[in-house]
Parts: C-alpha cells; structure tokens; sequence
C-alpha cells in the first residue's frame, strides 16, 4: 500500500476524520468510539497474502490495516500470533466436536491489552506524546506501562479500588504513576479525565478507542489464519461459527467483529462469525438490554462482583455496536455469577491445564451457559478468548484446604531421614486406599470424555472409575465386576446406551444398580419418557462438569 491514508468514520454521525487531525472525539457530535478506514485502492490481496509468510510473528505484520503512517514508529514486544489451541477434553465435556482457545495469555505482560498497547504507544509516539493518563481496572494500565517504558513514554494509571494490589504494583514496576480511587471504573474514569485536563496530560480517551479496536481485530486475522490451517477448505482462510468473550466496555469483540467484516470484504472468508459476549451477572447492563430486546442498555450504578476487569457499569454506544452486530450477523449476550467464573477457572486448569484470570472464568462460564441452552451445536467451530493469565485469586478458587499437611514436628533430626517415621505420618493423611471404594463403570465411546468423566469422579478418594469404549465392552465390564454405579452415553457405534440400559433392567443381578445418562442426543419425547422410568439421572453433555454434578452423583452410590 502506498501513501497510506488513514480517517477515522464516527461510529454515530459517520462524519470521516483524518487521523492526523483526530482530537480524541467526533468534531460533529462528540462521539469517542470511531473506526479507522483506509484506502484499499492500491491494495492487492494476492500479493499480500503471499508476502505474509516472510513476515514476522507479531501483530504488526498486518501493518497495511493498522492505524500507522510509519513502520518506523512500531513499538513492540512481540505480541501477537498466539496459538490456537483446540481444547479436545473440555470439547467433549461439552459435547462439542470445535472448541478451540485463542490464548492471549502468552503476550508479553499475559493478556490481550498488549495487543491494544503495542497500537496505542506506536500511536502516541507518531504523535510526539511523551506522557499520556489511563484510566484501567489492571490489564490495560500493565500493558501500557511496558510499552510506554519502552518508547520513554509516561504513564498515569487510575485505577477503582477493587483492582488488585498486586495489578497496581506491577504497572509501578514499569515505572506508572499509580492513583487508586476510592470508587467504581465509571466513576475512575471521571477523575482521570479532570486530572488529564487539568494537568494538560494527553488523556488516553480518543485513541484507546481507536488502538483497542484495529489492535483487537488483527486477533480475527490470525483466527482466520489458524483455522484455515486446522480445518481447511473454504476459501484461503476461515471464520469460525463462534467468537465467545468477556466483556467489560466491549472494544474487544467490536475490534474482532471489525476484523472479520475486513477480511470478509477481502474474500478471505466466506461467511461472518455470531458473536458470544459474556458479562459478569453482578454487571450485565449489555445482558439485561439484550433479553428487554433494547437496543440502549440502562447503566448498573452499583456492580455487583468481585471481577474488577468486568466492572463497567454503562457500556454507552459499544453496546449498539454489538447489538447492531448480532442482529445482522447472529450472536447472543449471556451472563455468569462470579462463583461460576471461579468455578470455570478450576475446570479450565485441571482439564486443560490452562490456568487463566477471573474475566475468562466468566467467558467460560457463559460458554457453558449458552451450550446448555442450544444457542451454540455440536457441529459448530467455537473460538474462545483467553483474554490472560490467572491473577491472584487463588484463595477464592480453592479455599485454604488445598492442601493436606504431614507433621513431621516430632521426628528427630538426623543425617538420614528416618523413613519409619515418615510412612507412619503418612499413613494419617487419608490417601484414598480404602478397599471399600465405590465402583464406578463410564460406558462413552469418545475417550477424551471419557477419561475427564472419570478424572472428575475419581477426585473423591472413595471412588474408584474403570472406562469402557463402547456398549458391548461395558456390559461385559459390569457383569464381571458388578459396580454400585454406571455412567453411560447413549449415542455409540454397535451396542447403543439404549441397549445397555436394557440389558441391565432384564437381568436380575443387575438390575437395581442406578443408572446416570449423560448425552448431547436431542432425545424425542417417547425416548425422553423411557429414559425417565429407567434411568436415575439423565443429563445433557457439559453438566456434569459442575461441582453439584459430582455431589449428587455420589448421592446414588
């Protein structure tokens, strides 16, 4: 592209800005929340799809759709092209067949901000600015502050009071001006507005709108890319069915559905994605508009959670925004209590070994949600935002019996650690070796599902699991080892679960032992009654990896 020429199109007025002449609002009406366009009439996508592959690992090798006059301002880290990983455990939890994690957690400063500080800084820098204000609830005022000190750029963070300190005191490490306020986000960013002007500091308003939306959809680009190369077909690259995050002032998944709209314009793509957005339900403005069918959301005046990331109270116009998105292109707005999101946070470490922060335990747990209610199918290809790595929230995850401690007080000190001694402490800490467990039999014939069925039951000591891969091989398991209880799919190659099912209420040695039914099988009514009068518990894909789930499991040993 040459000569590249940058507006800024108001996303109220549509009135068009030169970049270099952006205030930080619309001059017709005041609006902040404006989109870059640029002139395309030189670019060829050809030639610039095959330039790609020789280009660097970041971001900024789709400089050409950035907001940037000059390479030569580039302030970077090396964020950007992180990995997709297809969540096969979770997937099959879930039943569905797609799953696929974008995980932002591996920026430079561990969350996907990095991508919006990498634009904003390179910005701020093309435009002279050597100290800028933020107002931010962690992740946003951590990247900035890295990127900043790399360009020599000052930073004042605001932050509301309930960021954690330890947010706060990374940010200082990079060298931010640290201001914590007694109040929520909305009311923070009123204060940092006031100092801003006051102090004649460049306020971080106007282009944190711009830099968080173009930054955000370069994270389209490479889904496009990724899929193409994990699922092929179609046209060079691929959209997926589903977009899910959480979100708090929405830029992210406005700056993704941008993205996507660009590369669908291309002929990248052939189709758009339907945007998931989650809130936390102690703060779900944008959720409580879209089940009234409204498209302007009421502010909460007073949130509700402890996720401070997810905090904003009035969403103004990006709210429209995405509504205006899903009613063109499809999508749902659901939301998730913070216990949920801590919940998913567990589920998400042990059975992906991904340990991730509050705001993405709360898009998981509305993935769940939005699952179990039939929004989202088996067959559909679902990429979730990992937005950043796990806080410290610890303690709220897994209480403070996450550990059981062995006393060893008592033991003499010696040159040799006396080992008698050791076997008898451990032998009091309950190891879960009782010879009276209980058997469990898991008939499901995906072993991904399978063995996370299992690895969630056998959490509890008393129990012992032993997994069968279709239904003829878990009749015979159940007539050889009579287990006190049996999981079974009921869509199986061969032998169904219906069948198994029969051929335990047919034989008399078996016939009382409680049966749970767990499958993603849209059950007609007929099937539904028989299940009922046979079955002790019958559930769809993805409940049961609830923590109730397992408790009342139990309650039928």
């Amino acid at each position: 592209m040459n000569k590249k020429r940058i507006v800024l199109e108001c996303t109220y007025c549509h009135t068009m800005t030169e970049l270099r002449d952006f205030s930080g609002a619309c001059p017709a009406c005041g609006e902040v929340i404006v989109e870059a366009r640029y002139d395309f009439n030189h670019f060829d996508v050809q030639t610039w799809l095959a330039q790609l592959p020789q280009r660097g690992r970041s971001l900024w090798r789709y400089h050409e759709v950035l907001p940037l006059y000059n390479t030569d301002h580039i302030v970077s880290l090396g964020e950007g092209q992180t990995p997709l990983i297809k969540a096969d455990a979770l997937g099959a939890s879930l039943g569905l067949k797609h799953l696929y994690i974008k995980d932002e957690r591996q920026g430079p400063t561990g969350s996907f901000k990095d991508r919006q500080a990498t634009v904003a800084i390179s910005a701020l820098k093309e435009m002279d600015v050597n100290e800028v204000v933020v107002a931010s609830t962690g992740n946003v005022a951590i990247a900035y502050a890295a990127y900043g000190a790399r360009a020599g750029i000052k930073l004042w963070a605001f932050f509301p009071s309930l960021t954690p300190n330890d947010k706060m005191r990374e940010a200082a490490l990079y060298g931010a001006e640290i201001i914590k306020t007694t109040g929520n986000y909305d009311q923070t960013k009123v204060l940092a507005a006031q100092f801003a002007q006051t102090k004649g500091v460049f306020l971080d308003r106007g282009i944190k709108s711009v830099a968080a939306i173009e930054a955000m959809k370069t994270m389209a680009y490479e889904i496009g890319e990724q899929l193409a190369q994990a699922l092929g077909g179609g046209t060079p690259w691929r959209a997926p069915d589903w977009f899910i995050q959480g979100v708090s002032g929405g830029m992210g998944p406005i700056g993704v559905g941008k993205g996507f709209r660009e590369m669908y314009d291309f002929g990248l793509i052939d189709a758009m994605p339907a945007l998931g957005i989650i809130q936390s339900s102690g703060c779900a403005p944008m959720v409580e508009a879209f089940e009234r069918k409204q498209r302007v959301a009421t502010p909460v005046e007073d949130p509700r959670t402890i996720i401070a990331t997810l905090a904003t109270g009035n969403p103004g116009r990006a709210y429209e925004l995405l509504y205006d998105y899903t009613e063109q292109y499809g999508g749902h707005f659901a939301s998730a209590s913070d216990e949920e999101a801590f919940n998913a946070i567990r589920i998400l470490a042990r059975n992906e070994g991904l340990s991730v922060e509050p705001a993405t335990g709360v898009t998981f747990a509305g993935l769940f949600k939005l699952v179990r209610m039939g929004v989202i199918r088996p067959d559909d290809v679902v990429v979730v935002n990992c937005s950043g790595h796990t806080m410290p929230v610890e303690k709220t995850i897994l209480g403070e019996q996450w550990q059981k401690l062995v006393d060893l007080s008592n033991v003499a000190p010696a040159p040799k650690v006396p080992t008698e001694h050791l076997v008898s402490a451990l032998e009091k800490v309950d190891l879960g070796d009782s010879p009276h467990k209980k058997r469990v039999v898991v008939i499901e014939d995906n072993e991904a599902a399978a063995r996370l069925i299992s690895r969630i039951i056998q959490s509890r000591p008393e129990v012992e699991v032993r997994l069968a891969y279709n239904g003829a091989a878990g009749i015979d398991l159940i007539r050889a080892w009579t287990p006190h209880l049996v999981i079974t799919d009921l869509m199986m190659p061969g032998v169904d679960g219906f069948t198994v099912i029969e051929t335990m209420k047919n034989t008399q040695e078996l016939h009382d032992i409680p049966i749970v039914v767990i499958t993603a099988k849209e059950l007609t009514v007929r099937e539904r009654d028989q299940l009922y009068s046979q079955v002790d518990m019958l559930l769809q894909k993805g409940t049961f990896i609830d923590e109730e789930f397992v408790t009342s499991l139990l309650s039928k040993l």
